[in-house]
C-alpha cells in the first residue's frame, strides 16, 4: 500500500438540537466577533439563524451576519465577506448552509489571514495559503462533506471558472451536525447531495495502484448505505433515520478516510463538472450524475477491475462471462439507481446541450485548471476530456 497522513481535526458534535450549542462552542475556540455566513432565506424562515444568534449571545459572542450565498458560490460574495469582516473586526467564522456557504466562508477565512495577496490566486493555484482565521461550521444539507474537508471550491462569474483548493489550514475546527437541519429540503437538493457523497467515494475507489482492503470496504458500506438511504429518503423525505446516516456518511466521504492506502485519488469527474457548473450554474451534484455515465464507459478498460469489483460488492449485479460485460452492467446499474432518485445521467436530462465550440471551452478550461491531466482510473488529456462532454451529450 501507499503510505498516507490522516488528518482530521474537526470535532463533531452530532444529534438534535446540537446548534444550540455554537456559542458554547465558538467561545471555547476563542472566538470574539463572529460572521455567521449564510445562504438562501430558508434558514432565515425555519428559525435556524435566530436559534444560532440566540446561542451566540447567550455566550456572549458578537455577531455579523452575510447571506446571499449561492450554489456554486460566486468570488464577488467572497470579497463582500473579505470586506464586511475587517470593517468589523471580526475573529471567526461560522458558516450555515450547505457546503457553498462552508466554501465560501473558508475562502474569506484564507483571505483575512493574508490581507496583502488577493485570495482568487490561491483558487488558480499560482500560491498556498500563508494562515486561515477559524472556522465552525453548521451543515443544512448532508452533500459535500467541507464541514470535515480540506477543501474548498469558487467560481469567478466574471470569467466563467469554478476552482478548487485544498488546504488543511481550512478545516473547520468543529462542525455540528443536527440531521433535522435537513428535514426542509426539497428533493431534487437531497439526492443532488447524496450523488455528490456517493462521488466523493468513487473518485477514491475508481483508481490504479495500490489500496488497503479495509479501505476498499469502508468504501463499498459507505457506497452501499448512501444508496439504500436516498432511495428511502425519495418515498420518504422525513425519515430522521436516513437523514442521520446520510448525514454521517457525508463527511466520512470527504475528509480522507475513503483514500487512506491509494497510491492516487482520480476525481477526473469533479474537475469535468467544475467547468459545467462555471459555465452553466448546475447543481453540483446532478452535474456529477450527467458526466460520471461517460466517463465511465471512457474509462473503463484501463481501470477494469475495480469496475467488475463495483459492480459485484456495490451493484450486485451477476457476474458475466466476460469481466468487461461485468463492469458495463454495473454501470447500467448505477444509471438505473440515478434515475430512480431523480438525478440526470448525460446532459440532455441535465438539461444544457453544449454545442462543439462550447465543449471546446469546457475542455480547454478544464485542461487548463488541471495542469493538462487529470485521472487515476486513466489519464485524461484535453482531447480525452471533450470527448467525455461529446459522450455525455451525444
Amino acid at each position: 500500500m501507499a503510505g498516507f497522513t490522516y488528518y482530521t481535526p474537526t470535532r463533531v458534535i452530532f444529534g438534535k438540537d446540537t446548534v444550540d450549542r455554537a456559542g458554547e462552542l465558538v467561545k471555547a475556540a476563542g472566538g470574539t466577533k463572529v460572521l455567521i455566513h449564510y445562504g438562501s432565506d430558508r434558514v432565515v424562515k425555519n428559525g435556524l439563524l435566530n436559534r444560532v444568534k440566540a446561542s451566540l449571545e447567550q455566550a456572549g459572542i458578537a455577531f455579523v451576519t452575510l447571506g446571499g450565498v449561492v450554489p456554486n458560490p460566486h468570488l464577488s460574495k467572497v470579497r463582500e465577506g473579505i470586506e464586511l469582516c475587517r470593517r468589523e473586526g471580526v475573529d471567526f467564522l461560522l458558516p450555515v448552509g450547505g457546503g457553498s456557504v462552508i466554501d465560501s466562508a473558508k475562502a474569506i477565512a484564507y483571505a483575512l489571514a493574508d490581507p496583502e495577496n488577493d485570495v482568487w490566486e490561491l483558487y488558480e493555484h499560482k500560491r498556498r495559503a500563508r494562515g486561515c482565521f477559524p472556522i465552525g461550521a453548521i451543515p443544512t444539507i448532508a452533500a459535500a462533506g467541507s464541514e470535515m474537508s480540506d477543501s474548498s471550491v469558487i467560481t469567478n462569474e466574471q470569467t466563467k471558472e469554478k476552482r478548487g483548493y485544498n488546504d488543511d489550514l481550512g478545516r473547520p475546527l468543529f462542525a455540528i451536525m443536527d440531521p433535522s437541519l435537513t428535514l426542509t429540503l426539497p428533493d431534487y437538493q437531497t439526492e443532488a447531495g447524496c450523488a455528490d457523497i456517493l462521488m466523493h467515494t468513487m473518485e477514491r475507489y475508481f483508481t490504479n495502484g495500490d489500496k488497503l482492503e479495509i479501505t476498499d470496504a469502508l468504501a463499498e458500506g459507505l457506497l452501499r448505505t448512501v444508496m439504500h438511504y436516498a432511495e428511502i429518503l425519495h418515498a420518504d423525505p422525513g425519515n430522521y433515520k436516513a437523514r442521520e446516516e446520510v448525514m454521517w456518511a457525508g463527511s466520512l466521504a470527504h475528509n480522507g478516510l475513503t483514500g487512506c492506502g491509494n497510491t492516487a485519488n482520480d476525481f477526473a469527474s469533479h474537475r469535468l463538472e467544475h467547468e459545467l457548473g462555471g459555465l452553466y450554474d448546475v447543481t453540483h451534484g446532478a452535474g456529477l450524475t450527467a458526466i460520471w455515465p461517460a466517463w465511465a464507459r471512457y474509462v473503463l478498460k484501463d481501470c477494469l477491475p475495480r469496475f467488475v469489483r463495483f459492480a459485484l460488492n456495490v451493484m450486485q449485479v451477476e457476474p458475466q462471462a466476460a469481466d468487461e460485460e461485468t463492469a458495463l452492467r454495473g454501470i447500467e446499474a448505477m444509471e438505473a439507481f440515478y434515475h430512480r432518485i431523480g438525478m440526470p445521467t448525460n446532459l440532455k436530462e441535465l438539461g444544457i446541450h453544449p454545442t462543439e465550440e462550447e465543449i471546446a471551452w469546457l475542455a480547454d478550461s478544464c485542461a487548463a485548471a488541471v495542469g493538462g491531466h487529470v485521472g487515476s482510473a486513466k489519464s485524461l488529456d484535453r482531447e480525452d476530456m471533450a470527448n467525455i462532454y461529446r459522450l455525455a451529450n451525444a
